[in-house]
C-alpha cells in the first residue's frame, strides 16, 4: 500500500452511523486502526477521512450540524469517502425528508421508484459497471459483485465511476475532486470491498 510522504493516518468522521464498527473492522484486517473522531482538527490533519453512514439523511445532517462538522467535511482536500449513507450526504439534497446536505457533488438522491414488481430496500449483492477508469479498480475483476442496502439511490451523472441495476441504473461509486463515495457496503462485501477500501488508502 502506497503511503506516500507519511504514515497512513485514517480518521472515521462520526455522524453517528450504524455501520461505523464494521467499517472500523475491516480496516484493522487490512492493518490499519482508524480513528473515531468528531474534532475538526484532528479530521482536517487525517491522511485520509471516511464518512460511515446508515441511517436517513436528515439525522445524519444533523449530527453533523451538531457537532459543527458541515464545514470543515467541506473543506477537506485529503482523499474523504462515503459509504452508503454517507456518500448520499456528499450530494446537494436528498429526497427523504427534503434534506439540505453537503453540496460536494451535484444531484439529488431519491427514493427507488414505487413499483409493485420492485423490492425496496435494494437489499443484498449486486453486480458494479464500470463507468469510467479510476485508481479505485486497480486489482479489482471486471463486473464485481457488491453487498447493497438503501432505499435511496444517486443519479447517474458524470461523476459516477460505477453503477449497479435495481429498477433502473443507479451510481454505485462516485468521485468528484478528492471527494469519492461508495453505496454499497465495502466492509460487507468480502474480498471485492477490501480491495476497494485498500486502493481508496492507496489514493
Amino acid at each position: 500500500m502506497n503511503r506516500n510522504d507519511r504514515e497512513l493516518d485514517v480518521v472515521l468522521i462520526d455522524a453517528g452511523g450504524s455501520n461505523i464498527g464494521s467499517v472500523r473492522n475491516a480496516l484493522q484486517r487490512l492493518g490499519v486502526e482508524a480513528i473515531l473522531s468528531t474534532d475538526a482538527g484532528r479530521i482536517r490533519v487525517a491522511t485520509h477521512a471516511i464518512l460511515p453512514g446508515v441511517g436517513a439523511a436528515a439525522p445524519g445532517m444533523q449530527r453533523l450540524r451538531d457537532c459543527h462538522l458541515v464545514d470543515v467535511v467541506r473543506g477537506l482536500t485529503q482523499p474523504v469517502l462515503g459509504v452508503c449513507l454517507g456518500m448520499q450526504l456528499l450530494f446537494e439534497r436528498s429526497e427523504e425528508g427534503d434534506t439540505a446536505c453537503l453540496g460536494l457533488i451535484p444531484g439529488e438522491v431519491r427514493h427507488f421508484p414505487q413499483e409493485a414488481s420492485l423490492r425496496v430496500p435494494h437489499m443484498g449483492w449486486n453486480s458494479l459497471r464500470v463507468e469510467r477508469d479510476s485508481a479505485l479498480f486497480a486489482g479489482v475483476r471486471a463486473e464485481p459483485h457488491v453487498y447493497f442496502v438503501h432505499s435511496y439511490a444517486a443519479p447517474m451523472t458524470a461523476h459516477t465511476v460505477a453503477s449497479a441495476e435495481h429498477g433502473s441504473r443507479f451510481a454505485a461509486i462516485v468521485q468528484h475532486g478528492n471527494f469519492h463515495g461508495m453505496q454499497f457496503h465495502p466492509e460487507r462485501s468480502g474480498p471485492i470491498g477490501a480491495q476497494l477500501l485498500k486502493n481508496f488508502l492507496s489514493l
